[in-house]
């Protein structure tokens, strides 16, 4: 059986904190995962126009085994260098891969397109080496979910998308979060607006408790998504999925990759050739690693779980700001 972490976040998962920071006028931000100390982690991409930042190293065969931080942004290509602005903080904190007497921060990054949101990306100098920092520095184990970090200039489909965030702790006390940045072409409701495709999924009313999609409301069409309305590239779904378990380099991989059914059940369609869609995987190691194939797949399907209701809860808790071209799920829903 699994139950609701104590926070419904990923930072219910012990070795984990979360830091975001967001700029209102420009519409974007950055999320931030990192910890006390360096954690195993891998990827998984299956959107068919990733942005990313060393994120080969996180390859199975490949020799670094652990990370201290990874990013989440806005901004697209500039976004990347959200991530310069954690390393230049891990490295003021001594922390990083030691090599040749120099300490140096491993930080892959992720990032999704927001350019078109509504905000002023008219910079004169690229802002996200600053939002890095800043997401930085405010890690801590509590943090808000919606219109906040990487998902404040996000777009799920045709209304606003969000950060989300959902925990699970299983039978045997390991737990398993998601840190989820909605940004994709499909959309995360049926055509009328108001019902969640991760509806199935949702635990004590936590994304509007009005139950699943009616019959027939299958998404066939790609009317309602941003091809038919807004630009087809400006899209991508970016995650963490995280647990306290102790895994090797090849099991966070195949737990990044197993999570991504939680976009497939949340957001109809996901996985597109105009979305980047990834998700990273990290392992902290304060919980005993699984001694069978079936625990270490409780930790699987549990990650699977809750990215899907990390998507929704993102939506769900956006919020409304000036200039924004698509209205939050509780405007289109009278909330």
């Amino acid at each position: 059986m699994m139950q609701v972490g104590a926070k419904n976040l990923i930072t219910d998962v012990k070795g984990i904190l979360v830091g975001n920071a967001h700029d209102e006028v420009m519409k974007t931000g950055v999320s931030v995962v990192s910890g006390p100390t360096a954690f195993t982690a891998s990827y998984c991409v299956m959107g068919g126009a990733p942005g990313t930042r060393e994120t080969d190293l996180l390859a199975p065969d490949k020799t670094v085994t652990e990370v201290d931080a990874l990013v989440l942004s806005g901004g697209s290509a500039f976004g990347v260098d959200a991530a310069t602005g954690v390393v230049d903080q891990l490295r003021k904190a001594g922390r990083g891969f030691v090599a040749a007497g120099y300490s140096i921060p491993l930080v892959p990054a992720a990032i999704l397109f927001d350019l078109s949101n509504g905000g002023d990306k008219n910079w004169s100098e690229n802002p996200y080496p600053e939002l890095g920092r800043r997401a930085y520095d405010a890690l801590d184990d509590h943090f808000d979910i919606g219109s906040v970090g990487a998902g404040f200039g996000a777009q799920c489909g045709m209304m606003k998308g969000g950060l989300g965030s959902a925990s699970f702790t299983l039978s045997n006390g390991v737990t398993v979060g998601a840190l989820v940045a909605a940004n994709p072409v499909g959309n995360p409701t049926d055509a009328s607006g108001k019902y969640f495709w991760a509806a199935p999924f949702e635990v004590d009313a936590e994304y509007c408790g009005f139950g699943a999609p009616k019959a027939g409301a299958l998404g066939q069409s790609l009317d309602q998504t941003k091809l038919g309305a807004l630009e087809a590239r400006a899209n991508t779904s970016i995650a963490i999925v995280a647990t306290d378990a102790a895994l090797s380099k090849a099991e966070a991989h195949r737990l990044s990759t197993v999570a991504h059914d939680g976009f497939a059940r949340a957001i109809v369609p996901s996985h597109l050739p105009m979305d980047g869609d990834l998700i990273f995987a990290a392992a902290t190691g304060n919980m005993p690693a699984p001694k069978t194939l079936l625990e270490f797949s409780e930790i699987c399907h549990a990650a699977s779980l809750c990215v899907a209701r990390a998507v929704a809860r993102g939506v769900f808790h956006a919020s409304a700001h000036p200039g924004d071209r698509l209205k939050t799920y509780k405007e289109l829903n009278g909330g």
